[in-house]
């Protein structure tokens, strides 16, 4: 039992070390300070207990940030996975082409988000690429993809979608790689068209891959912030594209509001971690029933 013991600390200790100091020390602090009201421009700091959650509820920029989010998490998650599994449909096949393709599709995956942003910004303003080429098509009065409350929204959550299918595909086309072909044959001459074949052999298949793509993307709609940042600060007018996440930061590096920031961390977390949670267990007992 001490060999064991030691070989579980020299193996195990670095990274447990490094999640402690990293990950679990920062969000014990940032629940304690959501308790306060910390605020370097207006010490004291004292303890207030569930003061700042109470007005969190009543906050109207906190719920309309809420909403935003959940909004952009629904696009994002819904598209990408559609998207990404109809091309990973189209991109399962061999081939120097679809292996060129695939690498296409997984680029904006390894890109920055800023870099992300600053493109699509060129490319979606309302002097833009789009906007232009669309002004060239005698379109008198182009949509304002940015600028125009009702849109602005949208666009942004096309923009994540955009970035993260990469991600969908690949892990998809992973999924089709494990489904057996003698399955697929087996079906194929028993008369299952193709229809029937998606159906009922590779869908099931594809239960885990449905998983890990349902969860990540939640993940990070929830999380959505640098496109936020770069593209439309909040805007345009009053916190119409701003997230959770971008309410946080504006909160607590913009206003020194940091208690009160911290409590709306907490509960970001929170939600995160619950939704996250039953997405995996509902998906995982889907793959059971499966």
């Amino acid at each position: 039992m001490f060999r064991k013991a030691l070989h579980f600390l020299t193996f195990g200790a670095p990274g447990l070390l490094a999640f402690l100091v990293f990950v679990l020390i920062p969000i014990g602090m940032t629940v304690w300070t959501g308790f306060t009201n910390r605020n370097p421009a207006n010490p004291p700091t004292r303890w207030v207990g569930l003061e700042n959650y109470t007005h969190l509820l009543q906050d109207s920029d906190v719920t309309g940030a809420l909403k935003n989010t959940l909004i952009i998490t629904v696009i994002v998650t819904v598209a990408a996975n559609v998207l990404g599994l109809a091309i990973a449909q189209l991109l399962d096949r061999r081939g120097w082409l679809y292996n060129a393709l695939r690498s296409v599709f997984f680029t904006p995956v390894v890109l920055s988000s800023v870099v992300v942003s600053v493109i699509w910004q060129a490319i979606l303003a309302d002097d833009g690429l789009l906007n232009s080429a669309l002004r060239g098509l005698h379109v008198t009065h182009p949509p304002g993809w940015l600028s125009d409350p009702d849109l602005a929204l949208y666009s942004v959550a096309f923009i994540l979608t955009w970035q993260v299918l990469g991600f969908c595909v690949v892990v998809y086309l992973a999924g089709l790689a494990g489904v057996p072909a003698e399955l697929l044959e087996a079906a194929e001459i028993d008369g299952a068209g193709r229809v029937t074949r998606f159906r009922h052999v590779t869908w099931p298949m594809l239960a885990p891959a449905l998983t890990i793509n349902t969860v990540m993307l939640l993940i990070t709609g929830f999380k959505a912030y640098d496109q936020i940042q770069v593209i439309t600060n909040g805007g345009p007018g009053n916190g119409t594209t701003s997230t959770i996440a971008f309410q946080v930061v504006q909160t607590t590096f913009t206003g020194n509001h940091i208690g009160y920031g911290a409590a709306m961390a907490t509960l970001m977390l929170v939600i995160i971690a619950a939704i996250s949670v039953l997405a995996l267990r509902i998906l995982q007992r889907r793959e059971v029933t499966l």
